[in-house]
Parts: structure tokens; C-alpha cells; sequence
């Protein structure tokens, strides 16, 4: 850290005398420029928008000149980390460096034999052993020595430990990297600069989506440029992630769910349920905002990622919830927790744990709290409960048949919800999760305690007329935010397409637009996103 501040002090005593004669305060502008743990490089930021636009045209400027293009963008990724992490920019790095060598190791081992057996499997404990020890140690380390010394009844002080940005998921991109080549799904890659272009990319580097080498290598090795669709999808994300982000989840946050989960005594039980339902529709307009940008900044940039959300409160049961919800983060458990356990290939009992254990390392790699592996735990217990609903109304439903033969064969005749039982599962389902999701936000049992004793003992209805004409605002963004994920599909694809077919002009204003109501609504203080903690 030491070495960027100082180089951005030279870097301002070179450029002093031209700034000077523009009137640009050249303290305040090193000071902005300059790691602050308080004001970190987000996308919601004015910073990132001007940084970014003068990225942009560079990057474009570069053109076919790959290496100097990929050089440019690793150096402003480990910047855009810097800015969020300082120091620790430095453990990204090191990182790349202990993947890029594994890797090659790994690729070396290829072939029979015990020996190279073995050197392939100490590769693969020692990559997990040293990512799962970064986050044992940053993350952890105090919930340990808390639990420790709740459990001895002794007494150790916690570390004070800057939790670097984005580390659960540069880890776990670190880790899917050196397993894919141990499964053999691809070679390692041989060009220092790929691999670390891969690990340092910006866009989903501090909040996800969790993206798999074997999926961005290739594009990387390709050199893509970005067609005008894609650059017309990718504004339209930032749009729509910007909407979702400042417009509905910060405003129903700083003006009504904190609120709630701080003191749940003050209010009722009915406030109680609100604060609930509305952090539901905050987490998810917070984080799915987060995925749509970087997948729109990404998309500038020639690159395609996965979707990450897919309209997750349509979900008919948990199971299904979890095929919509953070789907890079479920289908990275699945394939390297869930599968490795044993999967569905054993006894059922032994499937159902293996769902339950999967379910609860998901819950510990969202935070250093037990109330994160509570509400993992209970998923868990949710996802088995239903997979063993499934198994027996199977059964119920299966018939019997005799075949040509006289043998006696069971058939399965499943039924296709109606549309009214597709709409009850889908409610029944949103509420359940959005219950469980209290466990998610409230800082402790006893608050969660306190809610429910709220909403059970003092729910109070008649209290709705007062809520809704005194939170008319946070009524209506919620309703937005409901409305605009419930609506069907077709009608987001019919606007995206309606957008892409409009002018180049006609879409610069409409960004304009939004970001001219975003700086009237925004609140004074820059609102982090909520995953940048995991």
C-alpha cells in the first residue's frame, strides 16, 4: 500500500503544474484516488462511473493489441481491488501466482501411476488448504476464538483483521480452477497474463457471480470485441441494476427495514412481518443488481456470463428456489461440495445429509456468525423435507399395470399444477423463504426471538392503514419491486429488445435518465452492497 501511495504522490507531482491550471485540487485528488476503507470503488459510485468511462475509451482504443489491452485491464483490476481492500491486493496476487504454478504442476502430473496419483491429489489439498485457510484466518479466526472461549468460559481477545473484498469468491473461483484440471474438464493455462486476467476481472471480482475458468478462458484466449448488441444488453443490465440497487433496495433499507431489524420491540408484529418481506425484496434488488451490472459492464467489455437470478420468488418449492437464487454460487456447491460428498449416488438417508452439509457450508461462506449457519442449517432441513414430500407424493401417485407379459408394472402418472395451485405454491413458498431470511439479517437469535414474539403476541393489524399511509413511499417500492419480478418474462424481453433496436442516442439518454433520478434519490452516503461483506 505503502508503494501505490507513494507512486500516486509522484504521479500528482508530475502532472501538479497542469492540474494546477485547470483549478483541480491536487491534495483532494490523490486523497480520492487513494485507498479508503470508508469509500470503496463500487459501481454505485460517481468515482467508478468517471474512472470507468475513461476506461472504456481507452480499452477501445487498444483494439486488436491483445497483450497490451489484457495488461491494461489486470492493472486497473488489482486497482479497482486496491481501492476496496489496499494492502490486500497484494494476497490477489499472490493468488494468480500459486494458482498459475499448481496449475502447470498439475498439468505436468497428467499419466499413470501411483506417484503421479498422488502428486495430483496433494495439489488439489494443497490449493483448498491454502484458499480455505486464507478464509479460516481472515474471516473466521474471531468466531472461532469467540466460540472457543464461550465454550471454556475463558476469556481471548478478538484480532482486529480487515476482511479482504471479495475473498469467498476469488477463493472459490481459485478453487474450481485447480479441481476442473484435476477431473480433467480443462488444461491448465499456460500464459501467466490469461490466468491472471481471469482471477483479477473486475466486474465480478468483489460480489460474483462466481465465474468458472473452464467458462471464461476460452473468451479470454479469443480476444473478443463487443458487438453492438451486446453492448446494448450491457447498458440496459447497468440500467436495471442500478434501479434495483439505489432506487428500491437503498430506499426501503435506510428508511424502513433497519429500522425494524435494530430495535423489532418498537414496532408491531405486523411492522415486524413488512420489515421481513421487505428485506426480501432489498437483498435481492441489492444483490441481483450488483450481478446485472457486472454482467453489463462485463458485456462493454466483450465477455458473457452466466445469469445469476432467475426470478427466484416464482420458485414452486425450495429446491427449485435454489436453482434460481445466486445460481453460481448453488451450482458451485452442488458440483464441488454436494457431488464430492457423494451426492444422490448412495443410500437416501446419506443423500439427504449430504444436501443438509452442503446446505450448511453455504450458510458458513456468507459470514463469520452463527446465525449465517443457522439459516443454512434450516435451508437444508427445508430442501430434505421436500425431497422427501416428492419421494412419497411420487409413490402415491405412481399405478399399476399389467404388461402383455402378466407382469405387474408400476407406472407414474404425475399432474401438471393448475395455474391457481402454480400461484399458491409460488406465495406459500416466497413466504417461507422470506421468514427464513430473518435469520439472514437480524443480528442475533434473541432479535430473531423478538420478532417472532412480535408477530405471534402483538401483530396488531389494525396498525396496516397507519403503516401504509405513513410509509406510502416504501409501500410502493416494495410493490415495484414485487411487481417488476413477478411480471412474465416475455415482457423484460420484449423491453430489452425494444431498447436494442433504439438509437445509440436514444439509449444514452435513457441511461442519462436514470442515473439523473438516481442522484435524486440516492441517499448522502454511499449504501455498500450487501455482499461485499461475504
Amino acid at each position: 500500500m505503502e508503494f501505490i501511495t507513494r507512486w500516486l504522490s509522484e504521479l500528482s507531482s508530475i502532472l501538479n503544474p497542469a492540474l494546477e491550471r485547470l483549478n483541480i485540487d491536487v491534495d483532494k485528488l490523490t486523497d480520492l484516488l487513494a485507498y479508503d476503507p470508508a469509500q470503496p470503488l463500487l459501481f454505485n459510485t460517481g468515482l467508478f462511473m468517471v474512472l470507468f468511462v475513461l476506461f472504456l475509451a481507452f480499452y477501445r482504443l487498444l483494439g486488436g493489441f491483445r497483450v497490451a489491452k489484457m495488461i491494461f485491464v489486470i492493472l486497473f483490476s488489482l486497482y479497482f481491488y486496491y481501492k476496496s481492500s489496499g494492502v490486500y491486493c497484494l494476497i490477489l496476487i499472490g493468488v494468480c501466482l500459486s494458482d498459475y504454478i499448481l496449475g502447470l504442476c498439475m498439468q505436468q502430473s497428467v499419466g499413470e501411476g501411483r506417484g503421479k496419483a498422488f502428486l495430483r491429489k496433494f495439489i488439489v489439498f494443497l490449493n483448498v488448504g491454502i484458499n480455505i485457510g486464507m478464509l479460516a484466518y481472515f474471516k473466521y479466526f474471531n468466531l472461532i476464538i469467540d466460540t472457543f472461549s464461550q465454550f471454556f468460559n475463558t476469556r481471548i481477545d478478538a484480532m482486529t483483521l480487515l476482511l479482504p473484498a471479495g475473498i469467498s469468491f476469488f477463493t472459490f473461483r481459485s478453487i474450481s480452477y485447480i479441481v476442473d484440471i484435476y477431473r480433467g474438464e480443462i488444461k491448465a493455462c499456460r500464459n501467466l497474463l490469461d490466468y491472471m486476467f481471469f482471477l483479477t476481472f473486475f466486474p465480478p471480482l468483489l460480489a460474483g457471480p462466481v465465474v468458472r475458468a473452464k467458462d471464461m478462458l476460452p473468451q479470454i484466449k479469443a480476444n473478443p470485441s463487443p458487438t453492438r448488441e451486446m453492448t446494448s444488453e450491457g447498458i440496459f443490465l447497468i440500467i436495471t441494476g442500478l434501479v434495483k440497487k439505489v432506487i428500491i433496495a437503498d430506499f426501503i433499507s435506510g428508511n424502513f427495514v433497519d429500522r425494524v431489524f435494530d430495535n423489532p420491540a418498537l414496532y408491531s408484529g405486523f411492522e415486524n412481518l413488512m420489515a421481513t418481506f421487505g428485506f426480501t425484496i432489498q437483498l435481492y434488488c441489492d444483490f441481483s443488481g450488483y450481478s446485472d451490472m457486472a454482467i453489463g459492464i462485463a458485456l462493454l467489455l466483450g465477455y458473457r456470463f452466466k445469469e445469476n437470478f432467475n426470478a427466484p420468488f416464482k420458485a414452486q418449492n425450495p429446491t427449485e428456489f435454489w436453482h434460481r437464487w445466486h445460481i453460481s454460487l448453488s451450482t458451485w456447491l452442488r458440483d464441488y461440495v454436494y457431488i464430492p460428498l457423494g451426492g444422490n449416488r448412495c443410500s437416501r438417508p446419506r443423500a439427504y445429509f449430504n444436501q443438509f452439509a452442503t446446505m450448511v457450508i453455504g450458510g458458513l461462506w456468507h459470514g463469520a456468525s452463527w446465525m449465517y449457519v443457522i439459516w443454512g442449517a434450516v435451508h437444508g432441513v427445508l430442501l430434505v423435507i421436500h425431497k422427501m414430500l416428492r419421494s412419497v407424493l411420487r409413490m402415491s401417485a405412481s399405478g399399476a399395470v399389467v404388461t402383455g407379459d402378466g407382469e405387474l408394472m408400476m407406472i407414474s402418472a404425475p399432474q401438471k399444477p393448475s395455474s391457481w395451485m402454480r400461484g399458491v405454491n409460488a406465495l406459500f413458498t416466497f413466504v417461507l423463504i422470506a421468514l427464513v431470511f430473518m435469520l439472514f439479517r437480524a443480528p442475533s437469535m434473541e432479535d430473531v426471538g423478538m420478532m417472532w414474539h412480535q408477530i405471534i403476541f402483538d401483530f396488531h393489524i389494525s396498525v396496516a392503514p397507519q403503516f401504509v399511509g405513513g410509509y406510502l413511499t416504501i409501500v410502493v417500492a416494495m410493490a415495484a419491486g414485487y411487481l417488476l419480478h413477478i411480471s412474465p418474462s416475455s415482457w423484460t424481453c420484449r423491453l430489452r429488445a425494444l431498447f436494442d433496436a433504439s438509437p445509440v442516442i436514444v439509449q444514452a439518454l435513457v441511461l442519462a435518465l436514470v442515473l439523473l433520478i438516481v442522484i435524486q434519490v440516492r441517499q448522502s452516503d454511499i449504501v455498500p452492497f450487501i455482499y461485499l461483506q461475504y
